[in-house]
């Protein structure tokens, strides 16, 4: 028997409760937009998971925890039948938070059962308890992104953890641009470990010669487009980007209002003022396409993006989750000039590339098959995980994929030319 699979089954299991003890009864429950799930459905959804595609397929005379929680925590699985809406997800005032984590509790219980027979368990199990385990780091994510926009929404801008002592003002260095060669070069999922099927089908694209810019777009150089009138002017944007400016009346990034002349954000530490060092976050696909035109430049595409980061050599070096800042921090000033920084961490990059398969790319049968592929249409990728990222569950091949509206993420802004 593996003794590490337990071992990472209770330390994944624990993060997602840590995160969310800092929470009152009354915050998990809410569910202030249709992008964002209550909390207490995560800790329920993530359990569910384990017990539908683990417990019961795997644990001989295994019993269900409660008949009706299939329906209360489904997601979007069609091959497992009817299901809450998801926008009706904040209704469920019951169960109350202390039987889902009661739940939680018998369904680890009975993990640690299953564990204990892995020895005669087939490959399958593995490979989809290593899905679970990665599935719940996602919506590890999800709670911090999602946590921060409920308690957004209250007047009272509470605090989910108090702030951390402020570090020294510094400016970010200089932007500088390197080159990167094009070519015909391979991308796609070619190491080994764990992977999404989406990484899947490995395979030659050809780009011509770029250059990228070391490191992320900052607050201070985004208020530049602020100021300059950028969210005024037609010209720099795409047409739906520039009708939804309008509707919604958009002047800043997401969390950011203005107080007394000077720009503040909410953060997980409540309202603080805007660190103008540190990457500018909570962009929709369309500011940052906004930007880089202001700017005379585009954004990558992700074959470019993926290129760049085997050409440099990017490894997690970034700020994750596991920091508990849940902020991304602005790069030192002696960072080197001639090398690419925070491709992983810190802020997930939008990419010019639609979310399409690679070639070859074939549905898994059954109800896991519905994980990524029902999703290729309508969307864009965006690379490099964010300060709400397990380190773990991030690499360079990670593929993930958003509307171009959305802005409730980590989102930020790399440049290309």
């Amino acid at each position: 028997m593996s003794a590490s699979l337990p071992a990472r089954f209770r330390a994944v299991r624990q993060q997602t409760e840590a995160l969310c003890r800092p929470l009152l009864p009354e915050d998990t429950v809410v569910q202030p937009i249709i992008d964002v799930s209550p909390p207490k459905w995560h800790l329920a959804h993530t359990t569910w998971f384990f017990e539908t595609f683990l417990l019961r397929e795997y644990l001989p005379g295994y019993a269900v925890y409660h008949p009706d929680y299939a329906f209360l925590f489904n997601s979007y699985y069609n091959s497992l039948g009817s299901r809450v809406n998801r926008a009706d997800r904040g209704t469920l005032s019951r169960p109350p938070l202390a039987e889902v984590y009661a739940y939680r509790a018998y369904v680890d219980a009975q993990m640690e059962r299953l564990l204990a027979l892995q020895d005669t368990l087939p490959a399958a199990f593995q490979e989809v308890f290593e899905l679970g385990l990665q599935h719940e780091q996602q919506h590890q994510e999800l709670l911090v992104t999602d946590i921060k926009y409920i308690l957004s929404t209250s007047p009272l801008a509470p605090a989910y953890q108090p702030a951390p002592a402020p570090a020294a003002a510094t400016a970010a260095p200089a932007a500088s641009w390197l080159p990167v060669p094009g070519g015909v070069h391979r991308i796609g999922f070619q190491e080994e470990g764990f992977h999404f099927d989406n990484e899947l089908g490995a395979h030659d694209t050809y780009v011509a010669d770029f250059e990228l810019q070391n490191r992320l777009v900052t607050n201070a150089e985004y208020l530049e487009f602020m100021e300059a009138g950028g969210y005024r002017d037609f010209r720099y944007w795409l047409g739906e980007g520039w009708d939804l400016v309008q509707q919604q009346g958009w002047e800043a990034p997401l969390y950011w209002v203005l107080r007394e002349g000077q720009w503040h954000r909410f953060s997980h530490h409540g309202l603080v003022p805007v660190n103008l060092a540190a990457p500018v976050t909570h962009i929709s696909f369309y500011e940052a396409d906004a930007y880089a035109h202001w700017r005379g430049c585009r954004l990558p595409t992700e074959q470019e993006w993926e290129i760049a980061a085997r050409h440099f050599g990017a490894t997690p070096a970034g700020t994750f989750l596991e920091s508990n800042l849940f902020d991304p921090q602005p790069l030192p000033p002696s960072a080197p000039a001639n090398q690419c920084h925070q491709l992983l961490g810190d802020a997930w990059e939008w990419t010019y590339s639609a979310y399409h398969a690679y070639p070859g790319y074939q549905r898994a049968a059954g109800a896991l098959g519905e994980y990524n592929g029902k999703f290729m249409l309508n969307q864009l990728v965006l690379r490099g995980g964010s300060c709400a990222t397990p380190q773990s569950h991030i690499r360079l091949t990670y593929r993930n994929f958003f509307h171009p509206d959305k802005r409730w993420q980590f989102t930020g802004i790399r440049l290309a030319r």
